[in-house]
């Protein structure tokens, strides 16, 4: 018989099927389809040689043995890394970036007048960018000066007429970077509005209710040097100071006391002025001839 029509091939005894003998050559016709979904498949342990066939839909991870050569796989057996091919089974040496590095920046307080301000850290490199980044608004100041000491420590020139807290951004000429958080403040120093000199001249034993001197933006006044007369005491506040009490009247002769006030604001900044008050000596104090 030269073809058998049927449904349907089962073994006479067994589970065993065989089609064709040994050299036999079983063809599939053009357009037909092998199902072994449900079912399975066992290739001999190396596929012949077989020009235009395919084998589709097969997964990969049921591939466990053997090998396949780099020519067989797409792109030549080759990976890209960094723009460069790099053979499967070969290897490359990679260039490891330095980036920069940051620790501190002093002072981390300055006002809008131009102010060099010290940046501490690693991996600097001759000479890097320097700009300050507004933490709120994101408006960025190149600096007016970079000098580079070494690679650790760079100093940087800044005019910065708005004040806020700032990021430092510090880019090598290589382009590595890196970028801090909000570091330095920008900040008025306190303004004194009490002009400096004489604030009054006192008999010894006058009570003295208030002198009040004054400075925008500070939150304390502290005597930092020379003496407030003996009897009076400076009390410290927010925006002014006042001076109370009553001058010794143990003071014998006139005498004119000279001090230094500084004002310091929130940030630490800090603004000195110096004052002086006279105390003078009567006649309830001094000898006399009868």
């Amino acid at each position: 018989m030269s073809q058998i029509e049927v449904d349907k091939v089962i073994p006479q005894s067994g589970t065993a099927l065989q089609v064709g003998e040994n050299g036999d050559t079983i063809t599939l016709p053009a357009g037909t389809t092998l199902n072994v979904a449900n079912a399975t498949l066992t290739l001999p342990t190396t596929l012949p040689a077989t020009s235009g066939a395919n084998i589709t839909n097969l997964n990969g991870s049921q591939v466990t043995t053997g090998t396949v050569a780099n020519a067989r796989l797409t792109g030549s057996g080759a990976i890209t890394i960094n723009g460069s091919a790099v053979a499967l089974g070969g290897s490359i040496t990679l260039v490891t970036e330095v980036r920069p590095t940051f620790s501190s920046v002093t002072p981390s307080v300055i006002t809008n007048a131009q102010t060099t301000v010290t940046i501490a850290g690693t991996n600097f490199v001759s000479v890097p960018l320097v700009t300050a980044i507004n933490s709120s608004t994101g408006a960025q100041i190149v600096a007016d000066e970079v000098a580079f000491t070494s690679a650790t420590s760079i100093t940087a020139k800044f005019t910065i007429s708005v004040d806020g807290t700032y990021k430092l951004y510090i880019e090598n000429p290589d382009g590595n970077a890196v970028q801090t958080g909000a570091v330095l403040t920008v900040s008025d120093a306190p303004a004194w509005q009490t002009a400096a000199g004489s604030l009054g001249e006192f008999g010894a034993g006058t009570t003295i209710s208030t002198i009040t001197i004054t400075a925008t933006d500070a939150t304390s006044f502290t005597k930092t040097s020379g003496t407030i007369p003996t009897g009076l005491t400076l009390n410290t506040g927010t925006g002014s100071a006042t001076i109370t009490g009553t001058v010794s009247s143990g003071i014998s002769s006139d005498t004119l006391f000279s001090f230094t006030i500084r004002a310091t604001d929130a940030e630490g900044q800090t603004a000195d002025r110096a004052f002086t008050i006279n105390v003078t000596v009567g006649a309830n104090n001094s000898g006399q001839f009868n």
